[in-house]
């Protein structure tokens, strides 16, 4: 690696450990329900009365399951519901039709269980209205559900003797109100300033200096790929003499999709596009708003259950496995593809890509701030993109591929990180004391059978999901029929897809048309059961860890802050990912890379 490598490196997590820190101060009291004074607090009570909610009243974790499921589907709801009837709604300046039912329904329950799957381009399908009322409002809210979750957990290791786990309608409004809110209305101001639009403008016809000649492969009538008698899809050779700009109200769509961990985008290029990601600048600060909130409550967790150093360990096991798999993408693109040779050396003699593999990254942002990106976006549960992983080097597309397989634990989503990677601490500790044969202990709670056939089910969901889903997908000839790549990429561009459903994250390795019946119906299930079947286990170990005496550490009580429970906590999340996976890979990006050094 080079030394800009080493350093964005090192500035990303110094800032990142800046901001996160005290950003953990505001969420510790928000997540013990302490007061908050003046016109704020008045205003937060009114919408309590309103609403006819008491917020002194704690709810056992099977009510708060219960709100959870009741709010995220009426959510579901909502949102396919303005998609069906968006062009007689207002804030439609180019007449955008409605959507049909099967992307519809996939869309809602995207956006509602906080993975921001797109099967369709952003800026030739959803009006402006359902961008903002739609799909950004899920941002805050399902956002605010992982939060919520994560406070619940955290209780159930902080409290002792309880019923309750908290009261989730007080979780998700101080959430919304208190922390996702006043972060994106700043960080869209910032976005503004760097160049990002905000507006409510129709779109801007434009005469470009040159003509645009461009190749794109050819559709028929259902949008489908045509393909030749060997599988490859046929391409067809247009030219434009006009441009059409695309605007509406991005900075906004922009800020709450990184501070969420949504992902998505405004645009088809996503964060590629100039409009949502101007500068190098814009860029940076998109990298830190995606770790920002997910950091943060590493440190919430240790203070809440008093004791820093728990937070602490939890942020290096999650520093560790991201600073390896970052210095693994960032070498792979760097030395780029050996089938492309400098110009004077004789391709026996050169087994690298002049500069690095540039393919499919914005020049504005170079391989190194690519790479970065797409290791942060993938190691959260967020999904936006800035360069298109279909075009990355096998390794460098592997780790995204298993970064979101590993459960998007590596500081993971708004809340999903730290109550996924809790769930490995529970498993780690239960390995530990297999091995001196004693009851497990974390935090000063006794982990017994309850908690791990629950931590059985929440590790467990969504690999069956992803590699059931994998299965059928390429079993199925609709499954098939939408792959672009034959061989080993196109499998790993329907791994990509169903890994990335059911751990939420939203990406996509591109080359795979998925806006169809067959894929919308089976990712929108990967999406619900990875977010759902994965939260109500959680809640069930948060109620049974509340109700539990807290009991003192002994001399055989493994310690859960040093380097030893980093090391096993690590190795569990490694092993458990690539004993899980690692034969799926071994079908996609493996054997591509393979086949690329065949010949080298």
């Amino acid at each position: 690696m080079s030394g800009e490598s080493w350093f964005t490196l090192a500035l990303y997590l110094g800032v990142l450990v800046a901001l996160s820190y005290p950003l953990a101060i505001l969420l510790s009291r928000i997540a013990a329900s302490r007061p908050i004074g003046g016109f704020l607090g008045r205003m937060e009570r009114a919408v309590y009365r309103v609403a006819g909610i008491d917020p002194e009243k704690e709810m056992p974790w099977t009510r708060y399951a219960v709100a959870v499921l009741l709010f995220n589907t009426l959510g579901v709801v909502i949102v396919y519901l303005v998609q069906r009837v968006q062009i007689w709604l207002p804030w439609n300046p180019q007449q955008m039709a409605n959507i049909t039912a099967d992307s519809a329904f996939n869309t809602a329950v995207s956006f509602v269980t906080n993975t921001d799957w797109q099967g369709y381009a952003g800026e030739s399908t959803m009006s402006y209205f359902t961008q903002m009322v739609a799909l950004a409002v899920q941002n805050f809210f399902s956002a605010a559900t992982g939060l919520s979750v994560a406070f619940a957990l955290i209780r159930g290791f902080a409290r002792h003797s309880a019923q309750g786990v908290g009261n989730f309608w007080v979780d998700v409004t101080r959430s919304t109100a208190y922390v996702l809110l006043p972060l994106s209305m700043l960080l869209a101001i910032v976005f503004m300033g760097q160049g990002a639009i905000q507006n409510f403008d129709a779109y801007k016809d434009v005469s470009p200096l040159e003509s645009l000649t461009y190749t794109q492969p050819k559709t028929d009538a259902a949008g489908q790929p045509i393909k030749d008698a060997q599988g490859n899809a046929v391409t067809e050779t247009l030219t434009t003499h006009t441009q059409t700009l695309a605007m509406g109200p991005v900075a906004s769509q922009e800020a709450i999709k990184m501070l969420g961990t949504n992902g998505g985008g405004f645009f088809n290029a996503n964060s590629a596009h100039p409009y949502e990601n101007p500068t190098p600048l814009s860029n940076f600060l998109q990298m830190i708003s995606i770790f920002l909130i997910p950091a943060a409550l590493c440190f919430t967790f240790g203070r809440m259950v008093g004791d820093s150093r728990q937070g602490w360990a939890i942020f290096s096991a999650m520093t560790a496995i991201f600073v390896v798999m970052t210095v693994v993408a960032l070498w792979a693109e760097t030395q780029g593809n050996p089938s492309f040779t400098p110009l004077g050396v004789d391709q026996a003699h050169s087994a690298l890509q002049s500069g690095g593999n540039m393919e499919g990254k914005e020049t504005r942002f170079g391989i190194v701030a690519s790479a970065l990106f797409a290791t942060i976006t993938t190691a959260a549960s967020c999904g936006a993109v800035n360069a298109m992983h279909d075009s990355f080097t096998p390794l460098g597309g592997l780790i995204p591929m298993w970064l979101i397989q590993l459960g998007e634990v590596v500081f993971g989503g708004v809340g999903s990180g730290l109550y996924g990677m809790l769930i490995f601490a529970i498993m780690a500790v239960f390995v530990a004391g297999l091995m001196i044969g004693r009851t497990p202990e974390y935090i000063g709670k006794k982990i017994e059978s309850f908690e791990m056939k629950m931590t059985s089910i929440v590790i467990l969901v969504t690999p069956l999901l992803a590699l059931a889903g994998t299965a059928i997908a390429v079993i199925a000839e609709q499954g098939k029929i939408g792959v672009l790549n034959p061989g080993a990429h196109g499998f790993s561009e329907i791994l990509y897809a169903l890994s990335s459903a059911a751990n939420n994250n939203g990406s996509a390795f591109a080359g795979l048309s998925a806006n169809t019946p067959f894929y919308n119906l089976l990712l929108a299930v990967a999406m619900w059961f990875g977010r759902f079947a994965f939260i109500v286990p959680v809640l069930a170990i948060a109620g049974s860890l509340a109700k539990k005496k807290r009991i003192e550490p002994t001399a055989g009580t493994l310690p859960t802050h040093g380097p030893l429970f980093v090391a096993l906590l690590v190795g569990t999340v490694v092993l458990v990912g690539a004993l899980t996976y690692v034969p799926a890979l071994a079908l996609g990006p493996v054997i591509e890379h393979l086949q690329l050094y065949a010949n080298h």
